[in-house]
């Protein structure tokens, strides 16, 4: 353990389990650590850095705005903020955008809003169907619109108005609404679930069953948008439209915002229903802007679909050669590997020995997240590594 890892456990609250290395300085998709060593980063901030570590775009953005004006409240108007909302409104199918600092806030306003439509047009309905093995956030509702149960048992009594069904089965979601569902929020691929990769029609299904009965349909797209899985947003690869959208993560390229985006016919919100001091900022929504414009104009999405299929046909290859492989699942650059057995956090480990960052999203599965800009070399080189680890792994199995 070095010494900023003792000072940490000192003076830091202990709310999740550290990998033991401390990152000091990172550029493009690599990473070194407070001993001088070395990473590729497919952990990339939990897909937050979606221009890889201190991208020319986000450190010109970011001294430009922090030269001008920083932060105003939300009580006068900022360009930054009118310029990003306008390009997502641009870019997307919905009609209305608020900023805040986070994807779980982002959840929480997509739930209140929901809940406001409900009141006003659905007769005080208030429930949201959710999906089991979901995840939402840490906040209280967000928790709770979650689907894992660990994470929700320290902190009962949770908040009512969440059902949960089985991810991808619509017969259940059919079977769960009620004349007090609002809405239905779910993921397009499951993220922190273990990347879960839905039926091809799954979302179109869901989308016309919410038009049926006349409820709103909710996507969480903070780990899935702006470009990770190989288009701006995942819902346009399914042919389906959101009534909400949430995003954040790779919005700013690793610096901090969320965004809430609906259509014109669910923007219910007026003044005094909802806010946030630091929400919409102009520091933030300016790298915002920045990172978003630079991903469009260079269609990083469409660089994304094609890394994807590269990554994809090298984890099929490991599958095929490593009997500790089940599965290789996801889309774009948001990959999972199951493992037979709980070892993805020996795997882990291993991989960050030979220089690689990745993370045990499940206890028998290693998520893959590299920043959007990655090369099919570094691709290829962390596939290498898992490779190497794999092979070891089967080695001490068998003895």
């Amino acid at each position: 353990m070095t010494d900023w890892q003792q000072l940490e456990s000192r003076y830091f609250f202990s709310t999740v389990k550290r990998q033991p290395v401390t990152l000091v300085r990172g550029e493009g998709v690599r990473a070194w650590d407070d001993q001088g060593k070395e990473y590729l980063d497919f952990l990339a901030g939990i897909a937050c850095l979606s221009l890889g570590h201190c991208h020319p775009v986000v450190i010109s953005a970011l001294a430009e705005q922090a030269n001008a004006l920083i932060q105003v409240s939300h009580l006068v108007y900022s360009v930054p903020q009118v310029r990003l909302a306008q390009l997502l409104v641009e870019n997307s199918c919905l009609d209305r955008v608020f900023f805040c600092n986070s994807g779980a806030e982002a959840i929480e306003g997509a739930i209140k809003l929901a809940r406001k439509w409900g009141r006003e047009n659905k007769d005080g309905a208030y429930e949201v169907i959710c999906a089991e093995n979901a995840f939402h956030g840490r906040t209280l509702a967000t928790l709770t619109a979650g689907g894992t149960d660990k994470y929700k048992l320290p902190f009962v009594p949770l908040p009512p108005g969440f059902v949960h069904v089985p991810f991808d089965d619509v017969e259940a979601v059919r079977k769960a609404t009620g004349a007090k569902t609002c809405a239905v929020l779910v993921e397009p691929i499951q993220g922190e679930g273990g990347v879960n990769v839905p039926a091809d029609d799954y979302l179109r299904r869901l989308r016309a069953w919410c038009d049926e009965v006349g409820i709103l349909l909710i996507l969480d797209e903070i780990q899935t948008g702006v470009g990770r899985t190989g288009s701006l947003f995942a819902y346009q690869q399914y042919g389906v439209e959101p009534d909400i959208m949430t995003l954040a993560k790779g919005l700013a390229g690793g610096v901090p915002i969320g965004a809430l985006l609906a259509k014109e016919h669910c923007a219910v919100f007026v003044p005094g229903d909802h806010g946030s001091t630091f929400g919409g900022n102009p520091l933030c929504t300016h790298v915002g802007y920045s990172v978003l414009k630079y991903i469009i104009d260079k269609d990083i999405p469409s660089q994304v679909a094609k890394k994807g299929q590269h990554l994809e046909r090298r984890l099929r290859s490991l599958a095929d050669r490593h009997p500790l492989v089940t599965e290789v699942r996801g889309r774009g650059l948001l990959w999972a590997i199951e493992l037979d057995g709980e070892l993805a956090e020996r795997a882990m480990g291993m991989c960050r020995e030979e220089g690689l960052i990745v993370n045990n999203v499940k206890p028998t599965a290693l998520r893959l997240m590299p920043p959007l800009v990655v090369s099919e070399e570094e691709l290829d080189r962390a596939v290498e590594i898992i490779d190497k680890v794999l092979a070891k792994l089967e080695e001490e199995k068998r003895g």
